[in-house]
This record gives C-alpha cells, sequence and structure tokens, in this order.
C-alpha cells in the first residue's frame, strides 16, 4: 500500500531532518520545551512542517503549566506537526518517556480507516531502516512513494496516538501505510484534560511491528489531527525524554 501525499510528505520533511552519517556519541535525547520562553511559537530546532493538501495548520506555543513550561498545540480542522532529530544513539534498551494531555479525544478518531486517521494528540517515531532489509516487493512500494513524494521516505515508523474508537493497547497498521505502525496509548474522554505520564520500551514496540534489529532513529515528531473530521481539539507535551530502562 502507497502512502497517500499527506503521509508521505510528513515522513519525507522528518527524513529531511535526519543525519545521513554517524550519529553523534552519547545518549540519545531531542531538545526540549521546558526552557523555552513561553509564547514562543516553535522551540528551538524544532521545525513545523504543515500538508499542501491542507490549507489550515495546526498552532502551536509554549504555555505555563503547572508550574513548568509545555507544548501546547491547538488543531481546528487542521494538521501539521513539530518535527526535531535527535542526538546521541539509541541502545538496546533505550525507553522513550513523555507526558501529554488533551482537551478532548477526537470522536471520529478510528486508526483503521483513512477518514478516521485523527488524533487529539500522536508522536512519531521514525527510523532510518536501510532498504536492503525490506522484501523485494517493499523496496519497490517504497521507491515509488519517494518518487511520488520527491522525499527520501525513512522506510518505518511507530506512531503513538490519543484515540477513540480502539482500547490502550491496540496496534494496526496506519490506513495510509504499511511501513508505520499506529500505537495507541490513550484513548477516549475519561481521562481528558489529565496530565498522563507514557513510557515506551522501544525495542519491543519495534519487534512487535518490524522485527529484527532496531536501526538508528531519524527523527521525532509531536502534533495533533482534525482536518478530516473537522473538529477542534487541544493537546500539550511535556519534555520527550530517552533514557535506559532497568
Amino acid at each position: 500500500m502507497l502512502p497517500t501525499r499527506r503521509q508521505a510528505l510528513l515522513l519525507g520533511a522528518a527524513a529531511a531532518l535526519a543525519h545521513r552519517g554517524a550519529a553523534a556519541a552519547g545518549p540519545l535525547s531531542v531538545p526540549g520545551f521546558a526552557a523555552a520562553p513561553t509564547g514562543s511559537g516553535i522551540a528551538a530546532d524544532w521545525k513545523h512542517q504543515g500538508l499542501p493538501k491542507v490549507e489550515r495548520r495546526n498552532t502551536f506555543d509554549i504555555v505555563a503549566d503547572a508550574g513548568r513550561q509545555v507544548l501546547r498545540v491547538r488543531s481546528s480542522s487542521s494538521a501539521s506537526s513539530l518535527l526535531a532529530r535527535p542526538s546521541g544513539q539509541a541502545s538496546p534498551k533505550t525507553s522513550l518517556q513523555w507526558q501529554w494531555k488533551v482537551s478532548r479525544a477526537v470522536a471520529g478518531s478510528d486508526v483503521t480507516i483513512k477518514q478516521g486517521d485523527d488524533y487529539a494528540a500522536r508522536l512519531y517515531v521514525l527510523f532510518d531502516l536501510p532498504s536492503s532489509r525490506l522484501s523485494l516487493a517493499d523496496r519497490l512500494r517504497l521507491q515509488a512513494a519517494r518518487a511520488l513524494s520527491g522525499a527520501e521516505l525513512p522506510a518505518a515508523g511507530l506512531c503513538y496516538v490519543w484515540g477513540r474508537a480502539q482500547a490502550p493497547g491496540i496496534t494496526a497498521w496506519n490506513p495510509y501505510s504499511d511501513r508505520l505502525r499506529m500505537i495507541v496509548v490513550d484513548s477516549g474522554d475519561a481521562l481528558a484534560m489529565q496530565w498522563r505520564t507514557v513510557r515506551r520500551d522501544l525495542r519491543r514496540d519495534w519487534d512487535e511491528a518490524f522485527g529484527g534489529s532496531m536501526p538508528p532513529i531519524s527523527a521525532v515528531a509531536v502534533g495533533a489531527d482534525t482536518d478530516n473530521t473537522g473538529e477542534s481539539v487541544e493537546a500539550w507535551f511535556s519534555d520527550i525524554v530517552f533514557s535506559e530502562l532497568s
């Protein structure tokens, strides 16, 4: 299944941020939001990426919440993401941790259908998987998608979402692309307006989705989507932290 231009351009933007040479030494990290000044549109070293066929972009800013600076996303019949390239290297025991909060779930959100590919909050981890590890059929599909988008698309990604139709823990291939694994972390309105702490074992999530050795992480992206459903939501993200599992 080929990604649509919507998915291809998002993944392509993340790939453009990825450093194709050797990763810097040291633990894996991405720029934080806590040190950004309140009211600034985008935290340092994050890139706002819109979609050419989606007229409305999300609004991003830094706000104070519970005594700390966090990223706020406001989405109203809109879609866009902030993307950053991590420094350092992941290990086989790398975990990913963040906190998020949403004003409400997107009523029409459903990971299994294209028209439901909207979420109150989503966080992407994209990987620099060598094409040599793909089957011939997957290589041909990826080549066609890269020709369509004009971008050097990454060959694999995980997308953590705050959904609605599915319960937490459900995973599925994105309805637009079988190179993007959707993972429902939180769901529904019962926990709306509450900070939720998420910690994921990246190696386990990678194994369940793709298998084999986990490749370098090329980019991380955060955002919300409401362009398909025409709804309005707000989401907040704390700093995204990579650490070692005990």
